[in-house]
């Protein structure tokens, strides 16, 4: 039989690890309410210059969205830096990025500032700024929409398999997958292309005051290096960060001497786990490139991207 004195110890002992557990309980609580409280008033800050970074693929993510609205509704932010590096995305959230971004210039100046690669919807964000400052090196232009689709039918035929499909009208899922595109859907397609490039090189002619027929000559598709893309008008500047600054300073009346405090969107549970995880295995082993390939995969409808396969 147990002892009274050994009853005493293991209660002892139980009630030490239960000490230590609430302790820790006592901690994360307060880990969590400091990381909320950082979350809801970190912005509160003094006066600055805000950064914001648009990096990889666009897509008018609504995270993006968000914190370009919160930013323009900062009253500490007394203008905006946008640096940019990205190919771009999809016609429809790179014209969602355009305006938010062009929100944010009614109420405050913006600078896009090109790294290494501003092109196609990267280059539509920066359009939406006040002024365009861009490495000599910096990949930018690629002026165009593209629509890309598979055609496998002979590789089903390879493998005697037949598709069968019973639609409404003959362009419905037009183009398919399955069988050679038709005249007719090709035709519709190609419109919508169309459609998409005459926005785009409106956009160009608007907000970079050249004449249409000028924008129409540059926007065959070609990528531009910063000089060439001052020479022909579609950026204002070759610098980067510092003549962004300079720029608010003299041309837009920004204090002197503000710092530059980045802004990022607000975490949430897209960015932790296991898509973070595998993210970070990618990266480690040297494969970020099947990431980048697994993200374009993913895009779907009109295109403003470039990148050498395309």
């Amino acid at each position: 039989m147990i002892s009274e004195a050994e009853l005493i110890v293991d209660r002892r002992r139980l009630k030490r690890k239960l000490t230590l557990w609430r302790i820790l309980a006592v901690l994360l609580a307060v880990a969590a309410v400091a990381a909320l409280v950082w979350e809801a008033g970190g912005r509160k800050r003094a006066d600055h210059l805000a950064r914001i970074s648009i990096d990889g693929l666009i897509t008018g993510d609504q995270k993006t969205l968000d914190l370009l609205k919160e930013v323009s509704e900062a009253n500490q932010v007394k203008g905006v830096i946008l640096r940019i590096d990205s190919p771009g995305g999809t016609t429809a959230g790179s014209e969602a990025v355009y305006e938010a971004v062009r929100k944010v210039s009614a109420k405050k100046p913006v600078v896009a500032v090109m790294d290494t690669v501003a092109a196609s919807g990267g280059y539509i964000t920066a359009l939406a700024a006040d002024r365009i400052v861009a490495r000599g090196n910096t990949i930018t232009g690629s002026i165009g929409v593209i629509f890309t689709f598979p055609e496998v039918s002979k590789l089903l035929d390879t493998v005697w398999i037949k598709m069968e499909e019973l639609k409404s009208g003959d362009l419905k899922a037009q183009p398919s997958p399955y069988a050679p595109v038709t005249e007719k859907a090709r035709d519709v397609s190609m419109q919508m292309v169309m459609d998409g490039y005459d926005w785009f090189t409106g956009l160009v002619a608007e907000r970079r005051q050249l004449p249409l027929p000028r924008v129409k000559e540059l926007s065959d598709g070609r990528v531009y290096t910063g000089r060439q893309a001052i020479a022909v008008k579609l950026i204002d500047e070759i610098g980067g960060e510092e003549a962004a600054v300079a720029w608010l300073g003299s041309a837009k009346n920004v204090p002197a001497g503000l710092p530059v405090e980045d802004w990022a969107p607000r975490s949430s549970s897209s960015t932790t786990g296991l898509g973070l995880t595998a993210s970070f295995l990618l990266r480690a082993l040297g494969l970020e490139g099947l990431e980048a390939a697994a993200q374009r995969a993913k895009l779907d409808g009109l295109l403003v991207l470039w990148h050498p396969a395309h």
